[in-house]
């Protein structure tokens, strides 16, 4: 049987890029090496991290300044612990809660956990970029108008595609409610430290923030920080659910990897970002001269992910993924309906950029070379598969469907098996799941148990099967278990 460790250190020897988390990107210069010889437990002189006085505390008062945070906590469970932490003490049993419908799945299981009743926030959707985009501070204002009983928001910014939501704007309307505002920030840790990126949320005005360091900085996977402000959010109930819900074992090398990249936001933070935004700015700068697949932007954006759409031209998201995958030895971070995601970090070497900038810019040459064959005649028009497959991805495929809530994940999930029955796809129109179908990454769910499936999320699931997505959640592929009798 082959071990874990040595298809990672046969990965590590190949000539892979990484063009996906963790921030790092294999790279060993930002720190030092982090061996077996400091896997330590609590022992006298390193500090309890459930009960911080020590050189933890110290570490964790340092993230807080760098941050712009009144307090900040390590995670070594990832933002999800940081999630469930924020929503279960910003919350009580049977709470209303307002969230952006293209959260992590985290949000929700933290909803099934304290039996919230949640109200979506849809995202504007760009036609033209085939992309979900900002939640509107109109969109809020008029949820919690028509929900006085809303006792937090939560809302996802950069989402994982990028896109920026006005983080300022919202804070004000949720803050004139006396509420607090949680933001998911885990895919940018990053903003704030140069004036090329936006930001932070936290000097946005959000009450807690949840970041995933290991996403966009040198840091280890499942390394995370949460930070709180204000006092619209009961720190004493979050950190309650945070001793609970993290490991009683956290790992020092983890802890120590956090410590790590936060020293360096704060002592080499412009050797870090000056030429890291260099190499970002003129790679940006190549690819907006692709004449058939498209970069993809937003107003409000983070610079650091690279989405490339190809969108009307013949090719699938996943389809782009694989050509980049096996002829160039590039490996994206996801591949959507019709577009693929570049991570980029500080880590990202001018070697990495060229090979991604050379590898779009040949495909696009490809893609007009065919398109000349065939407006002379040497070429077939493409086949009415891929037309037909095209059509599907364009008319449906990045939408957040809008299913109706017959009641709270929580009461569907504790249905009794006897009560339930799995169906296919297809047959389960009008009734109600009893489980999540979501796409992962990014982790947003399509259906959501208490909901009453519709057309719009079948037709979703079967086309984003149709062109080789694998939809999780499910008990059995191609079927969805639903309630009996409804």
């Amino acid at each position: 049987m082959e071990r874990l460790y040595d298809r990672l250190s046969a990965y590590q020897a190949s000539d892979y890029y990484g063009f996906h988390m963790p921030g790092h990107k294999r790279q060993t210069s930002w720190g030092d090496n982090l061996p077996f010889g400091i896997d330590i437990t609590e022992i006298e002189g390193f500090d309890d991290l459930h009960h911080a006085s020590g050189i933890l505390k110290d570490a964790q008062e340092l993230t807080a300044r760098v941050y712009g945070a009144e307090e900040s906590r390590f995670l070594v469970n990832g933002s999800t612990v940081g999630i469930l932490s924020a929503i279960l003490g910003c919350t009580k049993k049977g709470d209303k809660i307002l969230f952006a419908r293209q959260c992590h799945k985290s949000v929700y299981h933290a909803v099934y956990l304290n039996e919230l009743n949640p109200v979506y926030l849809y995202p504007e959707f760009n036609e033209d970029l085939h992309l979900n985009t900002y939640i509107s501070v109109s969109a809020v204002k008029t949820a919690l108008m028509e929900h006085s009983d809303i006792r937090a928001v939560v809302i996802v910014s950069p989402t994982y595609d990028g896109v920026i939501s006005d983080v300022e704007g919202i804070a004000a309307v949720v803050h004139a409610y006396g509420i607090p505002l949680i933001v998911d920030e885990a895919h940018g840790a990053h903003l704030g430290f140069h004036p090329y990126f936006d930001k932070n949320a936290l000097a946005k005005g959000a009450d807690v923030v949840i970041h995933s360091v290991h996403k966009t900085l040198p840091s280890l996977t499942q390394t995370a920080i949460l930070h709180v402000q204000g006092e619209l959010a009961d720190r004493r109930r979050i950190f309650r659910y945070l001793d609970m819900l993290q490991s009683s074992s956290p790992s020092y090398v983890l802890m120590a990897s956090i410590d790590n990249c936060v020293h360096l936001l704060a002592e080499k933070r412009d050797e870090m970002f000056v030429p890291y935004v260099k190499r970002l700015q003129e790679a940006r700068a190549q690819l907006r001269q692709m004449k058939y697949l498209k970069l993809l932007e937003t107003e409000h954006y983070d610079w650091s992910k690279i989405v490339v759409s190809a969108k009307g031209v013949g090719l699938s998201g996943k389809e782009l993924y694989r050509i980049l995958h096996v002829k160039y030895y590039l490996q994206m971070e996801m591949a959507a309906g019709t577009y693929v995601i570049a991570m980029t970090s500080v880590s990202d070497t001018d070697e990495g950029f060229r090979r991604l900038v050379k590898a779009f810019l040949e495909i696009d040459s490809e893609i007009g070379l065919k398109n000349e064959q065939m407006n002379a005649g040497k070429q077939m028009a493409l086949n009415d598969v891929v037309d037909a497959m095209e059509d599907a991805m364009e008319d449906a495929m990045g939408r957040l469907p809008k299913n109706p809530q017959m009641m709270n994940s929580a009461r569907a999930l504790e249905i009794p098996l006897e009560e339930t029955e799995t169906v296919l796809w297809e047959e389960s129109v009008g009734r109600i799941s009893v489980e999540y179908a979501y796409l992962y990454p990014p982790g947003s769910p399509l259906i959501v148990p208490g909901e009453q499936v519709t057309e719009e999320s079948v037709r979703l699931l079967q086309d984003y099967r149709k062109v080789g997505f694998s939809i999780e959640g499910l008990e059995k592929d191609d079927y969805l278990r639903v309630q009996k009798n409804w």
